[in-house]
């Protein structure tokens, strides 16, 4: 039993100062976490035990599509993460350290290395597959900007499984697996999601999606259809575009004066264009993880933002820096540069893939005070790639069917990818098929952000006066208050050990405080189902109160227990 008189809680009644989102206002207050440093958190009792809930329910369903739990350490000597180039790649979003031998090591972002060399250590045989081990423990990135709590941390729980196949087809049939699995936990765990298509980033492979947790205040943005089931995340989205056309059919290329035109806005004023006519430039500078940097020009109609976490999505491992040093660069004529001489300065140029082949453009003519119009695709410029780099808005239209596309934020609560053979390739990870043969083993990988996912839950499962968590996670079934001086303590006692022995966690608030205290922790805690043992004992009645719905019922307290057992497992 959870007695609150000796418990190790403490509620406060005002917000923490650093707290940005609801359920890190939320969490501190209720006594469930406690700011160490930033990003990196301690877990309360209460807070603990809603932790352990998510994390049984993730293993129940790991377990019950076969998954097999193991643990490695978060010590990582350096050499796994050498071998496949991820060392370097990390930069600077690893914890590097050395032994007093001067051997480096790196605290575990996460396991792939891990997971791989020790499926290689022990199997041999195309008959060891299909295997998934899974492992729940503490990752750690060095976040620039660690935020929101423990949405955004620099050591967080985590769920990660790795699957091994023979075949890509048997990837598929494990990926899938996957993919319901979740479905399940994150249904059991209360939580409203969208599925999205991603890239894949620093882990490579082929398909990729995230799991987000809908809300307002998430991170992450994603766009979907309002007609059919597409959705991605805004680094991974496409939209309906022009079709391509033939460059020859253009007008010829004409340059212009315009004085004293280095914005669009200004540009079009003279000219009398659309901003969406023009073809803005944006010089960015990409940091590689060995320190070395170069220039990318980033091209997007003039209507459109550049979004720069998409660009860095689709140019990983490089960071993407702003830029503004053009006066080594005399090649780029700041406010007038087009696309028509960036291959000769050998400078890199990506464009959105609305700037189709075909397509003419009002851009810079790399001359102060010109610009040209006609600037054609495909026969003035060639770019070296198309990726996603303009802002995706409300009003887009899907590429799918056509119908508008809508934005929305969510956080990231789960991510599966099918590696394919990248890591298994880098670390030899090999098997003999039916046929004798050795055969690369083809991989998946899934992750689940358990610490993160409490913040989610949170998010969406609070009010004005404190949280409101699903049953599924709660850190108790009941909370059970007794309120007065004659005989509701040991009644409530006698209730709280009948509900415990019936399998129910109960906290008991026996501190014998004020009906205001009392309640603004029951309000704050957020457990389900409220059982008040106060003045109506006199008449031989509690209160159950709902703390979602806020419905108070009185009920004989010969059924208190009864009562109770049916609304926690369900009437």
């Amino acid at each position: 039993m959870l007695r609150m008189s000796t418990l190790f809680l403490r509620t406060l009644r005002e917000d923490p100062a650093d707290a940005e989102v609801p359920s890190h206002r939320l969490l501190v207050r209720a006594g469930y976490v406690r700011r160490v440093a930033p990003g990196i958190y301690s877990w309360l009792p209460l807070g603990l035990r809603t932790l352990d809930r998510v994390s049984r329910i993730v293993r129940e369903e790991m377990d019950r599509i076969g998954g097999q739990e193991v643990l490695f350490p978060a010590l990582l000597p350096r050499e796994p993460y050498e071998a496949t180039g991820r060392w370097t790649d990390y930069g600077d979003g690893i914890f590097r350290l050395k032994d007093r031998k001067g051997h480096d090591y790196l605290l575990g972002p996460t396991h792939e290395e891990l997971f791989t060399l020790m499926v290689k250590g022990e199997y041999s045989s195309y008959k060891d597959l299909p295997l998934t081990l899974y492992q729940i423990q503490n990752k750690y990135r060095d976040e620039a900007r660690p935020r929101a709590g423990i949405i955004r941390g620099r050591e967080f729980l985590m769920k990660d499984s790795y699957s091994f196949d023979v075949s890509d087809e048997g990837l598929q049939v494990s990926y899938d697996a996957h993919r319901v699995a979740y479905q399940r936990i994150f249904e059991r765990l209360g939580l409203s999601y969208r599925i999205v298509s991603a890239v894949s980033g620093a882990m490579g492979g082929s398909a990729s999606e995230e799991f987000l947790a809908t809300t307002p205040t998430g991170e992450d943005t994603y766009v979907a259809c309002t007609s059919c089931d597409y959705a991605a995340n805004v680094e991974a989205a496409t939209v309906q575009v022009p079709a391509d056309s033939d460059p020859a059919a253009q007008a010829p290329l004409e340059v212009l004066d315009t004085p004293d035109t280095p914005t669009i806005e200004s540009l079009c004023a003279l000219l009398g264009v659309e901003a969406s006519q023009t073809l803005k430039n944006v010089v960015l500078q990409l940091r590689n993880p060995d320190g070395t940097t170069e220039l990318l020009v980033v091209g997007v109609p003039g209507d459109r933002e550049v979004d720069l976490k998409a660009v860095e999505a689709n140019v990983f491992p490089a960071e993407v820096e702003p830029f503004d040093d053009f006066a080594k660069h005399p090649g780029l004529v700041r406010g007038y540069i087009g696309p028509q001489v960036l291959r000769d300065l050998k400078i890199r140029y990506v464009v959105d893939p609305r700037v189709t082949t075909g397509s003419g453009w009002v851009t810079g003519a790399n001359e102060a005070g010109k610009h040209a119009r006609n600037v054609v695709m495909g026969r003035d410029f060639e770019p070296d790639g198309v990726v996603p780099a303009a802002q995706v808005r409300d009003g887009d239209l899907c590429a799918r069917c056509g119908s508008l596309l809508e934005i929305n934020r969510g956080i990231e609560i789960g991510h599966v990818f099918q590696l394919g053979r990248k890591f298994a390739a880098a670390l030899e990870l090999k098997v003999l098929d039916q046929n004798g043969k050795q055969v690369v083993v083809t991989m998946g990988s899934y992750g689940i952000g358990v610490s993160r996912a409490i913040a989610a839950i949170a998010e969406q499962s609070y009010d004005e006066k404190g949280l409101v968590w699903p049953r599924s996670v709660a850190p108790a079934d009941v909370h059970i208050v007794a309120m007065g001086k004659d005989q509701q303590l040991p009644e409530a006692e006698r209730i709280a050990g009948e509900l415990e022995a019936a399998g129910l966690t109960v906290l008991l608030d026996d501190r014998g405080v004020s009906f205001g205290v009392a309640f603004k922790d029951v309000e704050l805690l957020g457990v389900p189902t409220a059982l008040v043992v106060g003045k109506g004992l006199a008449d031989g009645e509690v209160e159950v109160r709902d703390r979602k719905t806020g419905d108070i019922r009185k009920v004989p307290v010969a059924d208190a227990v009864t009562e109770v057992l049916a609304d926690v497992r369900g009437r």
